[in-house]
């Protein structure tokens, strides 16, 4: 009798976990600058991918153009509050062109590993709030990826305003790699933006960020605004376009990725 008890008590745990996990809304991370607060529920995979990331920087006497295709961010919810992380791009081209000519780079980028830890509503809801400490492995080739090892910290806010309207804000510290690929320096960065729920389907966020890097080749603060748009074609699917552009000389002059989130 005891035994039946103590599996009755193990069955019904099991099941009030997976009925949790069904109930709490998908919440991607894409698309946008901002990080938001949630994690994912125990058991719960989310693969979300840019199918094509697309950056260009003009210079005076260059023109920079960056193209990451299938960057991809892994997130396993692994308890109720604390979810792992997994990111990697698969294959980027890089080209530059100048007074000398075009110099083309094609490769693998770095890869991503985080935690996220929920500290205050995990599904996102009313207030919520989150630590995600992160460290990235340079296994890319140069000018796709780093060329050393970096590593940063972020705590996601998000603020639900009203059912229609909510809140995210994102600061962040990093121990960014230095640009000739060799050590690291100091970069801190503040995100703030609002999304607004159009209907139960689409939701239109529109952000901005400011960004102090102290390379020291070069120290430079950078400035962009973002607008995107996200699709929920199922209660595990999403998909999403993101437009940004700098505000000032040191930020790249402008961004466009679209990309999918599907939860399993």
């Amino acid at each position: 009798m005891k035994a039946l008890a103590v599996a009755l008590v193990s069955i019904a745990a099991l099941y009030a976990t997976g009925a949790g996990a069904q109930e709490r809304e998908y919440c991607p991370e894409r698309p946008g600058i901002d990080t938001p607060a949630c994690t994912m529920a125990p058991g719960k995979i989310s693969v979300e991918t840019a199918i094509a990331d697309w950056t260009r920087d003009d210079q005076p006497g260059s023109r920079e153009d960056n193209i990451l295709f299938g960057d991809t961010l892994v997130r396993v919810g692994v308890s109720d509050t604390i979810e792992a992380r997994f990111g990697w791009t698969p294959f980027g081209h890089d080209r530059m062109r100048d007074d000398t000519g075009v110099d083309t780079v094609d490769g693998i980028g770095d890869v991503s590993l985080g935690l996220k830890a929920n500290l205050h509503d995990p599904d996102g809801s009313g207030f919520s709030v989150a630590v995600l400490p992160f460290v990235t492995l340079p296994v890319g080739r140069s000018s796709i990826g780093a060329g050393d090892w970096g590593a940063g910290f972020l705590v996601p806010v998000t603020y639900e305003l009203s059912d229609t309207l909510s809140l995210d804000l994102t600061p962040e510290i990093d121990a960014a790699v230095d640009q000739d690929g060799n050590g690291r320096h100091l970069a801190y960065s503040a995100a703030a933006g609002l999304a607004y729920k159009l209907n139960k389907d689409f939701t239109l966020t529109g952000e901005m960020q400011a960004l102090r890097d102290d390379d020291p080749e070069q120290h430079a603060t950078q400035t962009v605004a973002a607008l995107s748009l996200a699709w929920s074609a199922s209660d595990d699917l999403q998909f999403d376009v993101l437009g940004a552009a700098g505000l000032n000389d040191h930020t790249p002059d402008a961004r466009v990725y679209a990309g999918i989130s599907r939860r399993f």
